[in-house]
């Protein structure tokens, strides 16, 4: 194996899918809903299929997606942009991210990550050769060590990878937090790489693209997918919206990584993307009594459950049932209980900073919830 991957094993929402089917557990785990995505959208790629539109797209995407693409990012930013220099079809956010790193990162440079971190970040800066640097988010709040990041940022660094809302954590980045990074990346020339897949399931806080605050558009690539808003996580349609200066790097990467993206999924993405302000807001409405059912649950079985004001997880502490560390206990709720959480020491640089936290997740229809509490509720027993 090449020495830059050799400390990256199968990703551990593999091995947790593959335990879940071995032991007939409830998965809780990795991050995909276990209901349907919309019929309008499901009809408008089959529709795009029997019309024939199933050759190659052209490289960055179909120009109607780019357009409501750019469009949605206008209505939720208040920023224009032009659909044909600055936005970029990609194979999922995860693409959209390899393609800013291979793209606009060059062997040595410094990257900043908050950890926790969605596990791809590090993999692909290693991919493209770079040094990575951690800001450690801490419970209860996860919030940002404003002081440490102010002390981390120098003239090294090239950039800050950052996600919001956040994933393992369901933290959202408050406007001072994100206006303090903004002020940094401004003073020393650094540029941001925003994960926003999340940002329609934004529970108590509206989320802000840091992208929309003075000065940072022209230093920033906001990277968006259709999977998480629309429940269709295996279509893999993402995209990325910078401006042209950063857009040639990134479309340089992806035209070599995947060149094109599915097109009848791109034709249904159009779609979805003109989906009415009703449709996001039962989104919303939805997945918070899912998160309410889940949180209450975890409280009754005896976790300290923290905060999550975004995305579709939820992070508890588990030491009051008495393992060692997070994969112990993961792999005896499994075993054991029947039922799948995520270990989340694998989303940090020092994975013992994150042994005493799992991650749920809570996109389940309302009788998966029920009856995965159940479970812990019957076999799961605090130690202390």
């Amino acid at each position: 194996m090449a020495k830059r991957l050799e400390k990256f094993k199968t990703t551990i929402f593999t091995q947790m899918s593959i335990l879940a089917v071995k032991h007939g557990a409830i998965n809780l785990g990795q991050g995909f809903p276990n209901f349907d995505g919309p019929d309008f959208v499901k009809e408008a790629a089959i529709q795009a299929i029997k019309d024939g539109k199933n050759q190659y797209a052209r490289g960055y995407g179909i120009p109607q997606l780019n357009s409501a693409i750019a469009a949605r990012f206008r209505e939720d930013t208040g920023l224009v942009v032009d659909p044909e220099k600055e936005v970029t079809v990609t194979s999922g956010c995860t693409e959209a991210i390899a393609a800013a790193m291979l793209g606009l990162i060059n062997p040595g440079d410094e990257v900043i990550l908050f950890a926790p971190f969605y596990d791809s970040y590090e993999a692909t800066l290693s991919m493209a050769g770079a040094k990575v640097k951690g800001i450690t988010l801490r419970p209860p709040d996860f919030s940002i060590p404003l002081e440490e990041l102010k002390a981390a940022v120098t003239n090294k660094t090239r950039a800050i990878l950052m996600n919001t809302p956040h994933n393992p954590t369901g933290k959202m980045f408050t406007r001072e937090e994100l206006e303090t990074i903004a002020s940094l990346c401004i003073e020393n020339d650094v540029l941001v790489f925003s994960d926003e897949v999340y940002d329609k399931l934004a529970f108590e806080m509206d989320h802000i693209s840091i992208a929309s605050l003075p000065g940072m558009y022209e230093r920033t690539v906001t990277m968006n997918s259709l999977g998480k808003t629309f429940s269709l996580t295996g279509w893999k349609i993402g995209w990325a919206i910078a401006p042209p200066h950063l857009t040639w790097g990134v479309r340089q990467a992806h035209s070599y990584l995947t060149f094109a993206t599915s097109t009848p999924a791109q034709w249904a993405a159009v779609a979805a993307l003109k989906a009415p302000e009703s449709y996001f807001k039962e989104l919303k409405r939805d997945y918070n009594v899912k998160k309410e059912t889940l949180v209450k649950g975890l409280k009754e079985v005896g976790f300290t459950v923290f905060p999550s004001s975004g995305t579709y997880f939820v992070v508890a502490d588990h030491t009051p049932f008495g393992m060692e560390n997070d994969v112990a206990f993961c792999e005896y709720l499994i075993e054991e209980v029947g039922v799948v959480a995520i270990p989340t020491s694998v989303f940090y640089l020092n994975p013992e900073e994150g042994k005493n936290l799992v991650r749920f997740a809570f996109c389940k229809d309302e009788e998966t919830l029920r009856g995965a509490i159940e479970r812990m509720k019957q076999k799961l027993k605090r130690k202390v």
